[in-house]
C-alpha cells in the first residue's frame, strides 16, 4: 500500500491517487469494495466505469480561478482586468513572472471546473482509459454494439487526454497502452519523442474510427457529452499540426504528413454533415435592431457562441464537434461589461483588434512587421493597401470584429443598473432601467471608461462581446453557452495551415475562402506567395478563434525552442479614446495607443508549463533521465 501511494504521487502514471483514490481502491479490492474483475463482469458497472473516464474533461471558458477566462488572458489577445493589482490571481502571478516548477499558477491555482492540475488529472484519465481497454474485450457486456462503441469511446478519450498533456507540457510522453501495475519497474519508463507521442494519439483515433458503432454525431440529449468519430478526426487534425510546428518538430519537416491528415479529416467531417454555422437561426434575438449588429454575418457569428448546440439528427448547429457540459455562469457580471459593480474580466487587447482586417480584405498592419517598435507596439506599421483609417479605427472592419469586441461608441440595449452621472456625456440623463447605452471608453467616463484600477471598467479600451448574449443584463441572468472545445472552423484552419506550410497554396487559399465567405470577407489573391500566405493563415486563425483559448498555444508552437515571446506577449497595448467637443457642440474622438504594464511571462521557459517538481524530481531519481522542461 505504501509503495503504491509513493509511485502514484511520483509519476501520475498510476492515476494520481489524490484524484483517483476510488479507482486505486478498486484495484486493491479491500473489504467493502469491488475489484476490477467484478466490475467488468457486470454490464452496468462496465458502462459506469467508462462514464468515470469522462470526469477529467475540463469546463474551460471562464471557469478558471476567480471566474477568469483563463487561457485567453494568459496570451496576448486579452488582459485580465483584476490582475494588475492582485498577484494572487493566476494572471497576476504570470504577468509578474511569479512561477516555479514547485508552484506554478496554471497548475496550482486554476482548479475550478476541472481546470488545473493537468499533469495529475490527465494521467489519471489516461490510466482509466487504459484499464478499460485492457478489460473491455472480455467484459460481460450485454450488447456487442455497446462493447464496440464503448471501446471506441475509450480510445478517443485517451487520445484527448494525451493531446492535452502534449499541448500544456510541450514534451514527449511515456506511451501507455496498458496501465502500469503495482509491480512495474519504473526505472524503465521512457518518454517517446513529441512526434512519436502524437503518432500514438493518431493511432488511438484511428482505432476508434475503425469501429463503425461509434457515431459521427450525438443526436439525443440522453447521450450529450459522449465522444464521436468527428472528435477523433478533430483531435488528429489538431495534433499533427502541433507535431509539425517549430517548437516541437525537432528540426524535422512533418508538414506534408500534416497536410494529408488534416485534409482527410476535413473531407470526412464535411462528408458526414459538418458545416460552418452560416445563418441566423434566432432572428427574434439576433436580427433585432436592439442587438446592434451591423450585418447578418456579425449577428450569426455572435449567435453561434452564445447558443448551446442542440443534440438532434438535424441541428441548426452543424459546426460544433464537441462542447463541454457546463455553462459559463452569468457572463454579464463577470465576463462582459462590469457596470453593475462586478469585474469586467476579459479585456481584448489592441493587438487583437489590430488583427481584424478591413472589409476590402486587407490586413490593417504589415503582418511580417506589424509594429515599428517590435516589442512595445505603440507605433503600428500600417498596411498602405488597406482602407483602415486611424482616425476612425472601428469603421469598415471584418464582421467578426463587431461580433467579438465592444469598443468606444458601441451600443448595447439591456437593463442597466445605474443612474447616469453627468460625466457620462453620451448617456446622461438616464435612470436605472432597460434602455440603450453607448459604451464610451474615454478615461473620464465613470462606468465604462478605460482605467488602471477600476475593475468594472476596461483596462484596454475594449470589452469582450463574443460570448455575451445580446439580451443578458442586470435583470436577465442569461448564462454563457457551453464551451465549444472542437469545431469545424478550427479543423479548416489546421488544414489551411498545413497546406500552406507544405506548399499546397491553392488548397490553403480555398480552405480560407470557405471561412471568409461565411462572414462576407473577400478571398485571398490568387498570386499570393507562400510566406505571405502562411502569415495570412496565422492571422485568420487569430481572428476566427479569438478569445477561445487557442492563441496561448499558437504563439508558443510557432516559436523555436531557443526563442521567447518578447514580440507577442511582453508588451501589450490598449486604445485610449479622448472626447473632443467642438465650438458648436459637435463631438468627435481621437485615439491614442496606450501601453499596459510589462508582462514578465515572455521568457524562454514560459514556452512550456513545467512538469510538477515533485514528479520530475522523483522520475529523474528513478530513471536517471532528466524529465523537467527547459528553464524550470
Amino acid at each position: 500500500m505504501r509503495l503504491f501511494k509513493i509511485y502514484a504521487i511520483m509519476s501520475g502514471l498510476l492515476a494520481a491517487m489524490t484524484i483517483s483514490s476510488c479507482e486505486s481502491a478498486l484495484d486493491m479490492a479491500p473489504d467493502g469494495y469491488v475489484s476490477l474483475d467484478e466490475i467488468f463482469r457486470d454490464n452496468d458497472k462496465t458502462g459506469a466505469y467508462l462514464n468515470s473516464c469522462y470526469e477529467y474533461i475540463p469546463e474551460m471558458g471562464c471557469r478558471f480561478y476567480y471566474l477568469s477566462r483563463g487561457i485567453t488572458v494568459w496570451s496576448d489577445e486579452a488582459w485580465d482586468v483584476a490582475a494588475d493589482n492582485d498577484q494572487d490571481l493566476i494572471a497576476g502571478r504570470l504577468y509578474h513572472g511569479i512561477a516555479s516548477a514547485a508552484y506554478h499558477p496554471i497548475l496550482d491555482r486554476s482548479e475550478e471546473g476541472g481546470n488545473g492540475r493537468y499533469w495529475d488529472r490527465y494521467w489519471a484519465g489516461v490510466r482509466k482509459c487504459a484499464v478499460f481497454l485492457s478489460y473491455i474485450d472480455k467484459a460481460n457486456v450485454a450488447q456487442a454494439s455497446d462493447r464496440m462503441r464503448w471501446k471506441a469511446e475509450a480510445y478517443v478519450l485517451r487520445a484527448y487526454y494525451y493531446s492535452e498533456l502534449l499541448r500544456w507540457f510541450g514534451t514527449g510522453l511515456p506511451i501507455i497502452r496498458e496501465a502500469y501495475g503495482l509491480d512495474a519497474d519504473f526505472g524503465k519508463v521512457k518518454r517517446a519523442s513529441y512526434y512519436d507521442t502524437v503518432k500514438f494519439v493518431l493511432e488511438d483515433c484511428d482505432a476508434a474510427l475503425e469501429i463503425t458503432e461509434l457515431p459521427w454525431r450525438i443526436t439525443t440529449d440522453a447521450e450529450a457529452g459522449r465522444v464521436t468519430r468527428a472528435l477523433a478526426e478533430a483531435i488528429k487534425a489538431r495534433m499533427i499540426v502541433y507535431a509539425a510546428s517549430p517548437l516541437y518538430n525537432e528540426g524535422q519537416d512533418h508538414w506534408e504528413e500534416a497536410y494529408q491528415i488534416t485534409k482527410k479529416s476535413f473531407q470526412n467531417l464535411k462528408a458526414n454533415g459538418y458545416e460552418l454555422y452560416n445563418r441566423i437561426n434566432y432572428p427574434a434575438v439576433y436580427a433585432q435592431p436592439t442587438a446592434h449588429f451591423p450585418n447578418d454575418q456579425a449577428a450569426y457569428f455572435n449567435e453561434y457562441f452564445t447558443q448551446n448546440m442542440v443534440y438532434s439528427s438535424n441541428p441548426a448547429d452543424r459546426e460544433t464537434i464537441y462542447a463541454n457540459r457546463s455553462d459559463q455562469g452569468l457572463l454579464y457580471d463577470f465576463d462582459g461589461i462590469g457596470i453593475n459593480g462586478m469585474k469586467s474580466g476579459t479585456c481584448p487587447t489592441q493587438e487583437l483588434v489590430d488583427a481584424f482586417e478591413t472589409t476590402d480584405g486587407e490586413p490593417v498592419l504589415d503582418l511580417k512587421n506589424p509594429y515599428i517598435d517590435a516589442e512595445t507596439h505603440l507605433q503600428p506599421n500600417y498596411n498602405d493597401a488597406s482602407i483602415y483609417d486611424p482616425a476612425n479605427p472601428y469603421e469598415n472592419r471584418d464582421p467578426r470584429f463587431y461580433a467579438t469586441v465592444y469598443y468606444n461608441g458601441s451600443q448595447r440595449t439591456c437593463f442597466w443598473a445605474v443612474n447616469e452621472d453627468p460625466a457620462c456625456h453620451e448617456n446622461y440623463p438616464a435612470e436605472r432601467g432597460y434602455r440603450t447605452r453607448i459604451i464610451a471608453t474615454y478615461p473620464e467616463e465613470p462606468y465604462t471608461g478605460i482605467s488602471a484600477d477600476n475593475t468594472h471598467g476596461t483596462r484596454t479600451g475594449y470589452y469582450e462581446r463574443k460570448f455575451l448574449h445580446p439580451n443578458a443584463g442586470a435583470d436577465n441572468g442569461i448564462k454563457g453557452a457551453y464551451v465549444k472545445m472542437f469545431r469545424l472552423g478550427e479543423v479548416i484552419l489546421n488544414y489551411a495551415e498545413a497546406a500552406a506550410e507544405a506548399g499546397h497554396l491553392d488548397e490553403a487559399r480555398a480552405a480560407l475562402k470557405e471561412l471568409r465567405a461565411r462572414v462576407g470577407m473577400p478571398e485571398l489573391p490568387a498570386d499570393i506567395g507562400q510566406e505571405e500566405l502562411i502569415l495570412r493563415v496565422r492571422n485568420e486563425r487569430r481572428v476566427e478563434l479569438a478569445l477561445e483559448g487557442f492563441r496561448y498555444f499558437d504563439v508558443r508552437r510557432w516559436t523555436s525552442p531557443d526563442g521567447n515571446l518578447s514580440k507577442t506577449d511582453r508588451w501589450l497595448t490598449g486604445m485610449a479614446a479622448k472626447r473632443v467637443e467642438g465650438p458648436g457642440g459637435e463631438v468627435s474622438y481621437t485615439y491614442t495607443r496606450r501601453a499596459l504594464r510589462e508582462r514578465l511571462c515572455y521568457q524562454n521557459r514560459f514556452l512550456w508549463v513545467p512538469i510538477p517538481a515533485r514528479e520530475a524530481n522523483n522520475m529523474e531519481a528513478i530513471t536517471g533521465d532528466k524529465w523537467q522542461n527547459p528553464g524550470w
